[in-house]
């Protein structure tokens, strides 16, 4: 089937002003590629995105750990995050998104706040204090379920939403999650996993709550997923989200942080490092990363890469901490991994 191409000569020039759906929407399939060239190249510079995000993140939970003894669990999310701000602020107010962009503020706040608490504040509560009381591996492992809690959250949000358009339908966007039996198989599987690896921690330490944070943390980064998909509906510019979202997380981490000084500690230049790659590489560029990916790929196919997390940081642990997972553990973690890839396989070819 071959496709005519009746709209105006466009070069790429005339999109570099536009708004990427707008880029995007525009763009004709042709009958040779099937899909234009230019929408290729944008999956494809979304997928080094999330990448690289999966990268920072990969590490961040090693300079987490190595942080934590200075500054408490709050107290090093409100640093990270002040550092984030100020960066991130200074490159809006410098860029042509300044001009305008804020005149949606008001009708995007419960959004921005909503997914600023949940991708900051909490997010963190939960993190923080999970690595605090497990190790950095035994940590990501459990980040690998959000994957699985994304996916099956989106479909329940589109069965009970009337609003079933995510995107520009000349883009093959996922549109209504369809969840079959490798689904629903690939869910329970990683689940069963993740309880797995928290039994044999639970069997040794005697101690399970550093898995409850690490659950609570998944689900608090599905609610955030899922508020920030409308921003990018209402065609906001990833650098007005991130900030916005950075700036009120920071703003529910500080009466937290307070309540923290009696353990406030002195902080060493080894660490001082860390908490500028946490807030540097992993809040500022790292959020922005992944609001890029969320904004080409969507919310599940972009959540489906946070299973590679793990895998960087079990390697850097075990070169950097020394860390080791026993072979049960191991076995578990193997579990969670297979069942993310059975979950996300019938999404593959579709999505990617």
């Amino acid at each position: 089937m071959y496709f005519i191409d009746n709209s105006p000569k466009r070069t790429y020039s005339h999109f570099m002003g536009q708004d990427l759906q707008e880029k995007i929407s525009v763009l004709p399939k042709t009958a040779k590629y099937g899909v234009s060239p230019v929408i290729k190249g944008h999956r494809r510079l979304a997928i080094f995105s999330i990448i690289a995000c999966v990268l920072l993140w990969g590490f961040s939970f090693i300079s987490i750990k190595e942080s934590l003894p200075v500054f408490p669990p709050m107290t090093l999310g409100a640093v990270r995050f002040a550092i984030a701000i100020v960066v991130l602020f200074l490159m809006y107010r410098f860029s042509a998104e300044w001009q305008g962009a804020n005149k949606w503020l008001k009708s995007d706040l419960p959004l921005l706040i909503g997914s600023g608490f949940a991708g900051v504040t909490f997010y963190f509560f939960f993190e923080n204090n999970g690595v605090m009381r497990v190790t950095a591996s035994e940590a990501s492992i459990i980040t690998a379920a959000i994957p699985v809690l994304t996916m099956i959250a989106d479909w329940l949000a589109v069965k009970l939403s009337s609003q079933t358009k995510y995107a520009d339908s000349n883009v093959q966007y996922e549109n209504a999650p369809r969840l079959g039996w490798q689904a629903w198989l690939g869910a329970f599987i990683s689940i069963a996993g993740v309880a797995f690896v928290a039994g044999v921690s639970f069997s040794i330490s005697g101690s399970i709550s550093g898995y409850v944070y690490m659950g609570g943390a998944a689900l608090c980064w599905v609610f955030y997923s899922l508020l920030t998909r409308p921003l990018f509906e209402r065609k906001r510019s990833r650098l007005y989200i991130v900030f916005w979202q950075n700036f009120f997380g920071f703003i529910g981490l500080l009466p937290f942080a307070m309540l923290e000084y009696k353990n406030w500690g002195n902080p060493t230049l080894p660490v001082m490092l860390h908490v500028i790659f946490l807030a540097l590489g992993c809040s500022a560029l790292g959020y922005w990363l992944y609001a890029h990916a969320m904004e080409v790929l969507g919310v599940s196919t972009t959540s489906v890469f946070i299973n590679l997390i793990p895998v960087v940081t079990v390697i850097s642990g075990f070169l950097v901490l020394h860390e080791r997972l026993t072979l049960l553990q191991g076995m578990g973690a193997v579990l969670v991994l297979a069942g993310v890839y059975l979950t996300i396989l019938p999404q593959r070819a579709k999505s990617l």
